[in-house]
């Protein structure tokens, strides 16, 4: 008897935002999940860390090149995996794909060179779970074209969220208005019974098909 359960992830930090966010989540003892790249400061993924929120793999370039074979996609990751561990002591263990699992996104970007099975078996082989995400704020998509971008964010969170499954909801810290609606989407969450947690061993990974 559960309204479900959210997971809020953010990619593509960290950023000066991040703290904004770290601050919300303390404020209600929420933990979430950080998807980093090569970007922000040491400091805000060791802060992440400290306070007992998930630190997992975006990419380090967030360039699409990456893409280009399986080789250089490992050889982004690894260097993002690196940083991780320099800071926190961790070996992280959980990965999105930028662009999420998309097939198609990946067989053009890499010039039919290969797949996204390519990658994923790279991936499993390596002992890594990846994830991608069943609600989408629509902070780094239509939600930028708007004027008011927190309530569209806001507004987004609320339809997509579903009380009958776990709620990978994407999100990006490098986002000020996403920022400011996280206390709002958490206020809304609670409300509504929804259990928060971080992404760990015992989420069962959200996959495109």
């Amino acid at each position: 008897n559960t309204s479900g359960v959210i997971y809020l992830t953010f990619d593509d930090g960290p950023s000066t935002y991040t703290y904004q966010i770290l601050n919300t989540l303390a404020k209600y003892n929420i933990k979430a999940t950080f998807f980093v790249t090569k970007a922000g400061s040491d400091d805000a993924i060791l802060k992440e860390y400290q306070q007992g929120h998930t630190v997992a793999l975006h990419t380090y370039t967030h360039d699409w090149n990456i893409y280009q074979s399986v080789a250089t996609y490992l050889d982004d990751l690894n260097k993002v995996a690196n940083r991780v561990k320099s800071i926190t002591g961790v070996d992280a263990k959980y990965v999105r794909f930028p662009g999420g699992s998309s097939n198609q996104k990946i067989y053009y970007r890499s010039n039919n060179t290969i797949t996204i099975y390519d990658l994923i078996n790279a991936l499993n082989e390596r002992g890594y779970k990846y994830f991608d995400w069943n609600v989408s704020v629509e902070d780094a998509g239509g939600c930028a074209y708007v004027s008011s971008k927190s309530a569209c964010v806001l507004n987004n969170f609320k339809k997509y969220l579903r009380s009958n499954q776990e709620n990978i909801v994407l999100m990006h810290d490098i986002k000020s208005y996403t920022a400011a609606a996280l206390e709002d989407m958490i206020i809304y969450g609670i409300n509504n019974h929804y259990t928060f947690k971080a992404i760990d061993d015992n989420t069962t990974p959200v996959h495109f098909r």
